[in-house]
């Protein structure tokens, strides 16, 4: 392949695995080739390479007949995600936290207000919209990612990144059962984290960083393993979450 249809594979795995961890692309979805092609006018060769590194990643499967979908997991496999993430992102957390810049600290401060701002409109929308209230969660699922995003960029471990976003499970639906109660300990919990971890970071205490991020992400694990327990009763397969 060359450099250019390379790096036109690299923007569309990006794109395609924002969409399918923010939950855009709900499991079981089918990516048809032809339509990824017009749509990101490209040819197939950087869509097919494109759909070989999410596959590598988990996030989609090749089906014989049926083309390339994207994939459902296991309570297992989602447990097995949230231990892997949870050690790799409290190392890069405790990395960052010996290279954060001013800078650094008030882009996180801007991302988590907006993250705050966006958690509070969804724990007092009760009576929002179907429509409304999925592109808020959308957009809250968007800005979590953003707030870590940060910080896998400043630790600069392009490896431990890419391997534990790999893990990153959190497709949108999940994020609305039907219990108001379970769903506000989830969004209030991730607030109260989020805050805590910038404070470790601000303090420049990597051990405390690296403690808060590994208990975040195993919290938030166990929250949406006892959430997606109450939407599928006794389903062992599970959405990708």
């Amino acid at each position: 392949m060359s450099e250019a249809a390379s790096t036109k594979a690299d923007d569309v795995a990006l794109e395609l695995e924002q969409a399918i961890v923010s939950g855009e692309l709900a499991p079981g979805t089918v990516l048809r080739q032809d339509k990824l092609s017009a749509q990101y006018g490209v040819s197939r060769t950087p869509i097919r390479e494109a759909l070989r590194r999410l596959a590598a990643l988990g996030l989609v499967s090749f089906e014989p007949n049926r083309g390339v979908r994207v994939r459902t997991l296991t309570r297992a496999e989602l447990r097995e995600a949230f231990l892997i993430r949870a050690e790799l992102e409290s190392l890069a957390t405790e990395i960052a936290a010996e290279r954060m810049t001013q800078a650094d600290l008030d882009e996180l401060e801007a991302i988590e207000d907006r993250f705050a701002g966006l958690t509070d409109e969804l724990r007092r929308g009760g009576r929002l919209a179907a429509d409304r209230r999925a592109g808020l969660v959308t957009e809250w699922v968007r800005a979590n990612h953003a707030f870590h995003d940060v910080i896998y960029r400043v630790a600069a471990l392009p490896m431990v990144e890419r391997i534990a976003k790999s893990a990153r499970y959190s497709g949108s639906a999940v994020w609305a059962p039907s219990d108001a109660g379970e769903l506000d300990e989830l969004y209030g919990a991730n607030e109260r984290q989020h805050r805590a971890l910038l404070d470790a970071l601000a303090a420049g205490s990597p051990s405390g960083a690296r403690a808060l991020a590994r208990e975040h992400v195993l919290s938030s694990g166990a929250l949406l393993e006892r959430i997606l327990a109450q939407q599928l009763g006794s389903d062992n397969a599970v959405k990708r979450v």
